[in-house]
């Protein structure tokens, strides 16, 4: 392509926001040529946040959860049908039917999936479930209509904390298993995590913490009947939902010669992926949950982010620079994470990122009234914030941390506790995450090895009894 507006052909590999916020802005920013996006799943582009929200609790129906696009986008599309393999050297995206797909320029935004239970035939049992598309969310919103005696919730992150407030939203009998301290500790550290365990368990959730679940039993059928539990108790279910995090779609990109593995694919901070050689390439590029970034403000630590707004702001900068041609600069995506979730009648939100935190403090409000902030601090650096129903304060916290203020911040606010109080964050060791955050460091440079291991969910970190 000699300019954005001239012919050319451009690739997207994943169909859904990443995917459509990219190709919407490739038109808006000119480009006229061919325009194809790959996606594996059949449907087109839908919004995810809902579905372990609104459609789990009957409110919307998965249909009802497509994003809106632009009318005049003039793409192709080739939907449920993934891509295979890539040959960087050749241009050709080869689907998982055979047929090849050529390419100017290729966008890879292919996403994440859940990740399953280990023991294969035991995830095969009839009422166990993961929670990832929009088929998904309608095999469990059935399940849960159906009205089982009591629902397994194994992993106790946002996904999961969600469905358990669906649950019990819903009048359901629900356990809780997470294998660290408490629920939301592997995003937000122990200290907030010991907030949301009350939460929980004030909404009638059998929240097992420091918990994993040992095996799930069927019956003859084949239908799901009991989980054993790493303490010892053995608990009737007739639905067990899987919520340990994410797995990163790079395994069609086996041999490609891009810096990619388990982690995601590596690209520098202007989208451009890197290969294997830990050079950067003018064709290929990254956005969304799948990409691995180093974040100017993080000093370069390799960052995945799974936020909606991450995936929107980072395809629209991986489209700009797509289209750029020397020696107009190009366009760092610096942009800080964020992300929301709504349970148990509460709205949190976070900016920043609290995984690398050492410390945290309420900032404004009370714990114990149910509304307040905590800013997040590493070595003296306010590096993010947590505002329980107290959305309208975030904005000034986002801008203390791009502002690398100390920490803890000095607001001098009207409902701030006097004195702040920091206490450690409480966020788990590397090797003992149990379940993804949604913004999580990922490692050292673009051909650094993929050393790390995600542990068996069925291994607790402490011996189970005898």
């Amino acid at each position: 392509m000699s300019s954005p507006a001239a012919p050319g052909r451009v690739v997207i590999v994943g169909a859904s926001l990443a995917g459509l916020r990219a190709a919407e802005t490739l038109r808006r920013e000119g480009f006229r040529g061919e325009l194809t996006l790959i996606g594996d799943e059949p449907h087109e582009p839908y919004d995810r946040p809902p579905l372990s929200k609104q459609v789990l609790a009957g409110r919307a129906s998965p249909a009802h959860t497509a994003l809106v696009r632009a009318p005049d986008l003039e793409a192709t599309w080739l939907l449920g049908e993934p891509a295979a393999a890539l040959d960087p050297h050749t241009r050709t995206v080869t689907l998982a039917g055979g047929r090849e797909i050529g390419y100017d320029r290729l966008l890879i935004a292919t996403g994440t999936r859940a990740r399953p239970w280990p023991a294969a035939e035991e995830a095969a049992l009839d009422g166990v479930f993961t929670l990832r598309g929009r088929d998904d969310a309608e095999r469990l919103r059935a399940a849960l209509a159906a009205g089982p005696r009591r629902v397994l919730v194994i992993g106790g992150g946002f996904t999961g904390s969600e469905i358990a407030s669906v649950c019990r939203e819903l009048g359901l009998p629900v356990t809780l298993a997470e294998r660290g301290p408490a629920p939301l500790s592997g995003a937000l550290g122990a200290a907030a995590g010991s907030v949301a365990a009350r939460m929980q368990r004030a909404h009638g959730v059998d929240l097992r913490a420091n918990t994993t679940v040992m095996a799930l039993e069927g019956d003859g059928s084949g239908r799901l009947r009991a989980a054993y539990l790493s303490d010892g108790d053995v608990v009737e279910v007739d639905v067990a939902v899987v919520a340990l995090g994410a797995v990163r779609n790079t395994e069609w990109l086996a041999g490609s010669g891009l810096a990619a593995d388990a982690r995601g694919v590596v690209c520098d901070a202007a989208c451009r992926a890197f290969d294997a050689d830990a050079v950067v390439t003018d064709d290929v590029y990254v956005a969304g949950d799948v990409a691995r970034w180093p974040h100017p403000h993080y000093d370069g630590l390799l960052l995945a982010v799974e936020h909606w707004d991450n995936a929107v702001r980072q395809a629209e900068t991986a489209a700009a620079n797509l289209l750029r041609e020397p020696p107009a600069p190009l366009r760092p995506h610096r942009g800080l994470p964020a992300f929301w979730s709504y349970q148990f009648g509460v709205n949190i939100k976070s900016v920043g990122l609290p995984t690398i935190a050492d410390e945290v403090v309420v900032t404004q409000g009370a714990v114990a009234d149910g509304r307040f902030v905590a800013a997040y601090g590493r070595q003296g650096r306010t590096v993010a914030a947590v505002a329980v129903d107290s959305p309208r304060w975030l904005p000034a916290y986002a801008g203390f941390v791009a502002a690398n203020l100390p920490f803890p911040p000095d607001l001098h606010a009207s409902d701030a506790p006097d004195p702040l109080r920091p206490v450690p964050a409480g966020l788990a060791l590397d090797d003992r995450a149990t379940h993804s955050p949604t913004a999580a460091v990922t490692g050292d440079g673009p051909t650094a090895s993929d050393r790390s291991t995600h542990r068996d969910p069925r291994s607790p970190l402490t011996a189970p009894p005898l």
